[in-house]
């Protein structure tokens, strides 16, 4: 147990870099995803609901209600309409961000100034997606009815769009430790 203890206890910037390449791989890979029509249709209930960001859009929520394509499947009318929405335009850009953003974080190994940059930016993009739980209505289980009373639904029972939403309380304090890693860094130089 004590070589346990001592492993931990030792190996803390192993486990902040850790986080780092962590960050870099969810963001990389989520950011990625953005090119696909699947996943920028994904994100409209959320951008199409924010007061932060649906302004990127040229139609308004809950207009997208009856142009949703479910995972898997794509209908003509609704690709077009999301093209006259500009989500594809705007999920290209938000994919093209988050990239950049895990980018500096993982280059915070090696570069302080630049893991600075991308921990706190990973903090602020974190910050804005949990807005989400508030503003945008999927991220909690509708009230369908059924055989007889459904006593789960509406807050607090997230649906899958809010339990992925939650996540990001951790991204948002990992890029907060990464961060702080490189600003303690940083003030180390300069003494």
């Amino acid at each position: 147990m004590n070589r346990l203890i001592n492993f931990l206890a030792n190996s803390q910037s192993y486990f902040i870099n850790l986080t780092r390449m962590s960050i870099f791989i969810v963001m990389v890979w989520i950011g990625g995803l953005k090119a696909y029509q699947y996943e920028a249709d994904g994100i409209v209930p959320f951008v199409a609901n924010s007061p932060l960001m649906s302004f990127f859009y040229t139609n308004k929520a809950p207009e997208y209600n009856n142009y949703k394509n479910p995972e898997g499947k794509t209908v003509r009318k609704n690709i077009e309409w999301n093209k006259e929405n500009g989500t594809y335009i705007f999920a290209y850009g938000l994919g093209t961000v988050i990239i950049i953003i895990g980018l500096l974080t993982f280059l915070g190994i090696w570069y302080n100034k630049l893991g600075l940059l991308g921990g706190v930016l990973t903090f602020g993009m974190s910050l804005v997606t949990l807005t989400f739980l508030i503003t945008t209505p999927e991220t909690y289980v509708p009230n369908l009815g059924g055989d007889f009373p459904t006593p789960q639904f509406g807050f607090p029972y997230l649906s899958g769009a809010g339990r992925l939403v939650i996540k990001d309380v951790i991204m948002m304090a990992a890029g907060l430790m990464c961060a702080s890693d490189c600003a303690r860094k940083l003030l180390k130089q300069t003494k």
